[in-house]
């Protein structure tokens, strides 16, 4: 489950030189390790809420946007004189975050029910969790840095786990029903 995680913290940082990119990649560790933990304590309580799951998914919706246009239509410099563009610093560390807040919840909550009350498992999966995402993350951005169309794979990941948050949502809600035989994918 880290890999969501991972994957939007890589397209972010894959646009920036080596300093901010690992910079990046840090903040997304850091609010990854805070929002489990903050989460952790929550979990239950917040897995409550259907509209949780919903405004998740559309925060992930609007993420892929911004994470499209920052990938494709930022315009690359290939001169040795000039240097590459590269998109905001801050609201780049900005999407790590949101990110971190919006797809923690579902790490958190498959944590906390392995662990069934073992607070030195639970310590124990988040730990790993944020080792993962860590790993991924710098994983990602440089695969993305030299072939972008592996963005486009991330992208579609991304949008089904927001679509999977939507959908969740709805049916908690009763708005939506979901057969049987699909009920292990939300």
């Amino acid at each position: 489950m880290a890999a969501d995680n991972a994957i939007i913290i890589g397209m972010i940082a894959a646009n920036f030189a080596t300093k901010n990119r690992n910079q990046i990649i840090l903040w997304g560790l850091f609010g990854a390790l805070v929002f489990r933990i903050i989460f952790a304590f929550f979990a239950s309580y917040l897995f409550g809420f259907a509209y949780v799951k919903i405004i998740g998914g559309l925060l992930l919706i609007w993420i892929v946007n911004d994470l499209r246009r920052d990938l494709f239509d930022t315009k690359q410099i290939k001169s040795p004189t000039s240097a590459a563009k590269e998109p905001s610093y801050i609201q780049s560390v900005y999407k790590v975050l949101f990110a971190d807040i919006t797809l923690s919840f579902d790490n958190v909550i498959g944590i906390v029910g392995v662990a069934k009350n073992n607070i030195n498992l639970l310590i124990f999966g988040l730990f790993l969790s944020v080792v993962l995402v860590g790993t991924l993350a710098k994983y990602f951005a440089e695969v993305i840095r030299k072939y972008k169309w592996f963005g486009y794979i991330g992208l579609i990941t991304i949008i089904i786990v927001a679509l999977q948050l939507i959908i969740s949502g709805l049916s908690d809600l009763d708005i939506l029903s979901i057969n049987e035989s699909f009920k292990r994918f939300f």
